[in-house]
């Protein structure tokens, strides 16, 4: 593996120092090159030198660590997000298949995340894809800007890729061992590289409810549901679902609630 020349962006000053000594200690191909305490230190040095990783902390008080996006995007810059709360962010970051650090940062969710952003980073220079990986990025600052704090859009990381999906074309998730598969509203399936429970952590706050093991679905695609043999739902492209036993009040109550917002 090459060196990566990485950047720190921290207001702590232990996050700071912990990250650059786990890096040093755990991860030999990254080079920290310059450890700043403030967006506007980073963005400085971004521009005057050669950046290829950029770890960023996401809840600095007095800073959106999220402003740095459009220039990591133009200078084809790697990132991986760090944080200790914000839940929503954290939701948002989720839902756009970008990498993240939780902290206290678990030394070997830390050597992965690295190992990830080199083989994207090296993807990008042979097969000229960073555009796609920025798209992971694009994703991300819409659903940051949403003031109602719902995920609108979701970025699908798959074996050939990443695919933007826009939640209402959803109709509802399938899973697949441990992948998922997406049925859009076109017809269309995309199959992503995470599992089911992944993606309920994402979609509980939006008009989307797991009835299943192997099924969450969209309620704004609920054609009808009746009680035959078991709680069975039918979505409008006429597919029939049955609603697990132990989640039935809960889908019931769920579809109450969607009705009194649709009205």
């Amino acid at each position: 593996m090459e060196n990566f020349n990485a950047l720190i962006v921290d207001d702590e000053e232990y996050s700071r120092s912990s990250l650059y000594f786990l890096l040093q200690d755990n991860c030999p191909n990254v080079k920290v090159i310059n450890i700043s305490k403030s967006v506007k230190e980073a963005q400085n040095f971004i521009l005057e030198n050669k950046v290829d990783l950029v770890f960023l902390d996401i809840a600095m008080p007095r800073e959106n660590g999220f402003v740095l996006i459009p220039l990591l995007q133009e200078k084809k810059i790697m990132v991986v997000f760090t944080t200790a709360f914000d839940q929503y962010a954290l939701k948002a970051i989720k839902a756009s298949a970008v990498d993240y650090l939780l902290k206290p940062i678990d030394i070997s969710e830390l050597k992965m995340a690295v190992e990830k952003a080199f083989t994207i980073y090296k993807l990008s220079l042979l097969h000229h894809q960073y555009h796609d990986y920025s798209k992971t990025l694009s994703t991300l600052a819409e659903n940051l800007e949403q003031k109602s704090k719902e995920i609108k859009k979701l970025t699908i990381a798959s074996t050939s890729g990443f695919k933007i999906i826009i939640l209402t074309d959803i109709i509802y998730l399938e899973a697949d061992s441990n992948y998922c598969i997406f049925h859009l509203i076109s017809g269309e399936k995309v199959v992503a590289s995470k599992t089911l429970k992944d993606y309920e952590e994402i979609l509980t706050e939006n008009n989307f409810i797991r009835i299943h093991k192997s099924h969450i679905i969209n309620l704004i695609y609920l054609k009808e549901f009746k009680n035959n043999n078991g709680l069975n739902v039918k979505l409008v492209n006429d597919i029939t679902i049955q609603v697990s036993r132990r989640r039935m009040s809960e889908f019931l109550e769920k579809v109450k609630k969607v009705n009194l917002k649709g009205k």
